[in-house]
């Protein structure tokens, strides 16, 4: 059994923000694939959950509803709760590392910052787990010259929305994200690194 966790901020002010990157990935995964069940809110590990099947393995799709800094906590409950192995943890993030409309997959990388990803090695005790990484930089001067002088900071930029064109670039990688756990699926995590990275 294989837990697919998207990270992201509960609530309608969030759902279209950077920081819901991984949020955004798993509905179009559940949409797409047409084998998952509704979402439905397990209050024990306040998470948002899909149970489905890919490629004859039985997936969990969970989106933690603790908020993005404390993302660990459900995901630890969920872990420990379906006996599921490291190398059966994947988690799908919003990167500002990397420019947006790109995606890398890594394992057993450090947490670079990124709070919810802290949350979760640090819930866990561990961070042999695969990462999808969706990245939110903007391309070009723009971010420089207006929006990040405007915010003064990473942690306001990933709370707006993202703008149009962003937003079509940030489609076309959440498909990509989707073939790339397909992929992952069929032949392993390392051949889904060799194709999509």
């Amino acid at each position: 059994m294989k837990l697919i966790i998207g990270l992201g901020n509960p609530g309608t002010k969030y759902a279209k923000t950077r920081h819901n990157y991984g949020f955004l990935a798993l509905d179009h995964i559940r949409e797409f694939f047409k084998t998952f069940d509704d979402w439905t809110l397990d209050k024990r590990s306040d998470a948002l959950i899909s149970k489905g099947e890919m490629n004859g393995q039985q997936i969990i799709l969970a989106k933690p509803q603790t908020f993005m800094n404390l993302s660990g906590s459900a995901v630890a409950w969920l872990v420990n709760f379906y006996k599921i192995e490291n190398s059966d943890i994947w988690v799908i993030h919003d990167d500002f590392d990397l420019p947006v409309g790109m995606i890398r997959i890594n394992h057993a990388a450090s947490a670079a910052g990124h709070k919810g990803v802290k949350s979760i090695i640090e819930a866990l005790g561990t961070r042999d787990f695969l990462r999808f990484r969706l990245g939110i930089h903007p391309i070009g001067r723009t971010f420089f010259t207006a929006l990040f002088k405007k915010m003064t900071s990473i942690e306001k930029f990933v709370l707006k929305n993202f703008d149009k064109e962003e937003l079509k670039v940030a489609r076309e990688a959440i498909q990509k994200t989707g073939q790339a756990i397909e992929t992952a699926l069929k032949e392993g995590p390392e051949h889904a690194m060799n194709e999509f990275n």
